[in-house]
């Protein structure tokens, strides 16, 4: 059937959308909660591939063959003990209760309506939900029919759903772990330089310009705070998102985004910190506000928030 004849109205309308955002959300749990724990164990296998090299130890630190090879036994066999753990991805194993074990059957698996029948308890061993789970998935379908009203019915509005989901996804597992995966940021800077060159979103001139000033305005900020202090303000991740931001958003929208997301991450700070809620080493997470930051900046549009700024 050519797109011309699909009636975008009906299939993108904002119940259609939402209850496609329901569903969404509920895969963002996943990736959520499993993203990190897989690239922890990609990351342990790569360690471990590197120091049971002895010769590579006795090259670079220096440490004597016996000793090397000592470690490389040692590791060798928690190498094994973690290739033998139970396969884990985004798709296996099945979702299961935390606390007992308990295989979720499909029906306690629905999005919201799942935890709504449950009473936000498992059904085996009665322990509490995380109220999370149907927050995500009802603030992702909210977002997705706001989108629909912002955009109207049109394919591009799918874009735009993608590119929330992404950001949901990466606030969350920043704020979880301090970690924003290069496995979200990367694709989310491609495909928003790839839908401007397809004339689907912004100028390709202003997301390839966002791009950049993106990036290398967290990248001078991050080694200009390092080179006066010795320590590091933000980590790579941080200048990677702002990229995706600028890539979808424009240039015009960096700055609002860095002065909101820094001024909210403060109070925020502050708060947490009277809170004694700080985490170890006493910080906040940038992703988090950043990607609110976006949010506001594209539900608002680029001319309320430059009004906003009196620009």
């Amino acid at each position: 059937m050519p797109l011309a004849a699909i009636d975008w109205s009906l299939w993108l309308s904002p119940w259609v959308l939402g209850l496609l955002g329901l569903c969404i959300g509920s895969f963002l749990n996943v990736v959520v909660h499993r993203l990190p724990l897989m690239l922890e164990r990609q990351w342990l296998h790569e360690s471990a591939a590197q120091l049971t090299d002895a010769a590579a130890m006795a090259r670079v630190a220096g440490v004597p063959a016996a000793e090397a090879d000592k470690l490389a036994r040692a590791v060798d066999a928690y190498g094994t003990k973690i290739e033998a753990l139970p396969p884990l991805g985004l798709a296996t194993p099945r979702s299961r209760c935390p606390h007992c074990g308990h295989v979720l059957r499909w029906h306690e698996n629905l999005p919201l309506a799942g935890w709504l029948r449950l009473g936000g308890r498992c059904a085996a061993c009665k322990a509490p939900i995380s109220r999370r789970y149907p927050l995500v998935e009802l603030a992702t379908g909210l977002a997705f029919a706001a989108l629909s009203w912002r955009f109207g019915a049109q394919p591009a509005t799918l874009l735009w759903c993608g590119f929330v989901a992404a950001l949901i996804a990466l606030a969350l597992i920043d704020w979880d772990t301090t970690l924003l995966p290069d496995a979200i940021n990367q694709p989310l800077l491609w495909a928003g330089l790839l839908a401007a060159l397809l004339g689907w979103t912004i100028p390709l001139d202003q997301a390839l310009t966002g791009a950049l000033a993106g990036y290398l305005s967290l990248w001078s900020v991050y080694w200009l705070f390092k080179l006066a202090t010795g320590k590091e303000g933000m980590g790579y991740g941080d200048f990677k998102l702002l990229a995706a931001l600028g890539a979808w958003l424009g240039w015009q929208m960096i700055l609002p985004i860095v002065l909101g997301a820094s001024a909210i991450g403060a109070v925020a700070g502050l708060v947490m910190k009277m809170n004694a809620g700080l985490r170890e080493g006493r910080y906040v997470p940038f992703g988090p506000f950043l990607a609110g930051g976006g949010l506001v900046a594209l539900f608002a549009g680029p001319q309320a928030v430059l009004g906003w700024l009196g620009w």
